[in-house]
C-alpha cells in the first residue's frame, strides 16, 4: 500500500511539472497580442491553469500525508494501551487532576484511568466516585501504621506512600494485567499534549534498553529557564524525574522484588537501581504540581515547584521522528553540542558584556562545591542524588539564563558520577 501511494505521488509530481511545461510552450507559441481583448482572454486562461495547478498540488499533498501516516502506523504497529494510574489519598483537589486527564484523554479504551486511593478518606472517595465509569476506583486495603525505628516516626507518611505504590502497581500489572502505566499523583495537572507525548515515546522506551522511564517533568522547568519556542525539545536525563512517568511491566518486575519500605523516589535514583539507565524528559513540563500540602511539608514547593511552566501548545509528537533520542545517536550529538559551546566564566553570563549572540555557552565545574555555587548563582536546582544533578545527563545540566542557552558541564574527559557528591 505504501509503495502504491509513493507511485501516485511521483505520478502527481510528474504531471505537475509536465503541465507547467506545456503551459509555457502554449504561451510562447501564441502569436503576438495586439488587442486588449486577447490580453484579457489570455489572463483568464492563465488564471484557469493556475487554479488547476493548485488543485493538483493539493492532491499531491493529501497523498503525501496519507503515505506518511500509513508509514508511521506500519513502523509503530497497533496502538498500545497505556494505563494512567492516579495515586490518591486525602486531597479533594484530586478533582482538578481528574478533570484535566479526562478533558485531554483522546480515548478511554487506549488510556484507562485507575485511581488508587490510600488513607480511607471518605470525602475524597466521594469525589473520585462521582466520575462513575470514566475511572476505575480501587482502595488500598491496608491502612495500618507501619512499625519503624523511633528516629523514623516522623517519616511514617513516606513508609505508607511506598507501601501504597507497591500495592497499586501490582494491581495494574498483575490484577489488571496491563503492560504499560503512566503514574501521576493527585496533585498534578497535565498539559494538553500529555497523552500525545507518552504515546509517541512508548516505542522509544520499549526499543532502547538504556532507558528505564519517560517523564513529563523538568526539574528546572521554571519559566525563565526554558525556551518557550522549543516546545518540542526532548532530552535524555540520568536523574529520575518522577511527577508523571511511564513504566513498563518488565521494569516493574525488576523493581518490585526489591521495592523499598520508604523514600521510593530517592531509592530509584541510586546507582543500584538505575544501572546506568536514563529517562526521557521535556524542555517544558507536561505536568505541574499544585500540592503544597503533603508529607514533604512543601519542600521545594515555594522555592521551585510553584514556578514550573506547564506546556500549553499541542505538539504532534506522534508525527515526529524521535529516533534521535536513542542512545548512540543522542550521545554523539549531545557531546558535540556541549563541548563545542563557548567556554565562559559565570561572571561573563551574569554581566553579559563580553558575550556575543544567543549561545550556547558552557560553564565548567570540576568539584561538588563548584557545581553547587554555579547552580545557585544561575538559578537551577543545586541538589545531587548519588552524584547526579537534577536534569543532568553525563553530568551536564542544560537551561536558559537570561535568554541564552547554557550548559553547566563537567570537563570533557568526564566518565562517571561520584556517588559521594550529595
Amino acid at each position: 500500500m505504501v509503495r502504491k501511494k509513493s507511485s501516485l505521488i511521483l505520478c502527481g509530481a510528474f504531471l505537475f511539472v509536465a503541465w507547467n511545461a506545456l503551459l509555457l510552450l502554449y504561451l510562447w507559441g501564441r502569436p503576438p497580442i495586439g488587442r486588449l481583448g486577447e490580453v484579457m482572454r489570455l489572463a483568464e486562461e492563465v488564471e484557469v491553469q493556475l487554479e488547476t495547478q493548485k488543485r493538483l498540488l493539493k492532491q499531491i499533498e493529501r497523498h503525501r500525508i496519507v503515505q506518511n501516516n500509513e508509514l508511521a502506523t506500519s513502523v509503530a504497529g497497533p496502538q498500545v494501551v497505556i494505563t494512567i494510574l492516579v495515586i490518591a489519598c486525602d486531597r479533594l483537589t484530586v478533582k482538578r487532576s481528574l478533570d484535566r486527564l479526562i478533558q485531554y484523554r483522546p480515548s478511554s479504551e487506549l488510556y484507562p484511568i485507575i485511581v488508587s486511593q490510600d488513607c480511607g478518606h471518605a470525602e475524597t472517595a466521594r469525589v473520585i466516585g462521582s466520575y462513575g465509569d470514566q475511572v476505575t476506583h480501587i482502595l488500598q486495603p491496608d491502612l495500618s501504621d507501619i512499625r519503624v525505628r523511633p528516629e523514623h516516626r516522623k517519616f511514617q507518611g513516606y513508609y505508607k506512600i511506598a507501601r501504597h505504590y507497591r500495592w497499586a502497581l501490582n494491581q495494574v500489572f498483575k490484577t489488571f494485567s496491563q503492560s504499560t502505566v503512566v503514574i501521576v499523583e493527585d496533585d498534578l495537572e497535565v498539559a494538553p499534549d500529555f497523552f500525545e507525548y507518552f504515546q509517541a515515546l512508548y516505542p522509544i522506551l520499549r526499543s532502547d534498553p538504556t532507558l528505564w522511564c519517560v517523564s513529563a517533568w523538568n526539574d528546572n522547568g521554571r519559566d525563565a529557564l526554558v525556551d518557550p519556542s522549543k516546545t518540542e525539545l526532548l532530552y535524555r536525563t540520568d536523574f529520575f524525574p518522577g511527577l508523571g512517568w511511564m513504566l513498563l511491566k518488565e521494569m516493574w518486575d525488576e523493581l518490585e522484588l526489591k521495592w523499598p519500605s520508604a523514600f521510593w523516589d530517592d531509592w530509584m535514583r541510586q546507582p543500584e537501581q538505575r544501572k546506568g539507565r536514563s529517562c526521557i524528559r521535556p524542555e517544558i513540563s507536561r505536568t505541574i504540581t499544585f500540592g503544597r500540602k503533603g508529607v514533604s511539608l512543601g519542600q521545594f514547593f515555594d522555592q521551585y515547584l510553584r514556578y514550573i511552566k506547564l506546556n500549553e501548545e499541542f505538539v504532534p509528537f506522534t508525527r515526529q521522528n524521535l529516533s534521535y533520542l536513542l542512545k548512540d545517536k543522542y550521545d554523539n550529538n549531545f557531546i558535540k553540542e556541549v563541548y563545542s559551546a563557548t567556554l565562559v566564566k559565570i561572571e561573563d553570563l551574569q554581566h553579559g558584556g563580553n558575550l556575543r549572540g544567543p549561545g550556547p555557552y558552557r560553564v565548567q565545574y570540576s568539584t561538588r562545591d563548584s557545581f553547587k555555587v554555579f547552580a545557585r548563582n544561575l538559578g537551577v536546582m543545586d541538589d545531587l542524588k548519588s552524584g547526579v544533578p537534577r536534569t543532568g545527563y553525563r553530568g551536564t545540566v542544560s537551561f536558559l539564563y537570561r535568554g541564552r542557552r547554557v550548559f553547566l558541564a563537567p570537563p570533557e574527559d568526564w566518565t562517571q558520577y561520584d556517588i559521594s557528591w550529595r
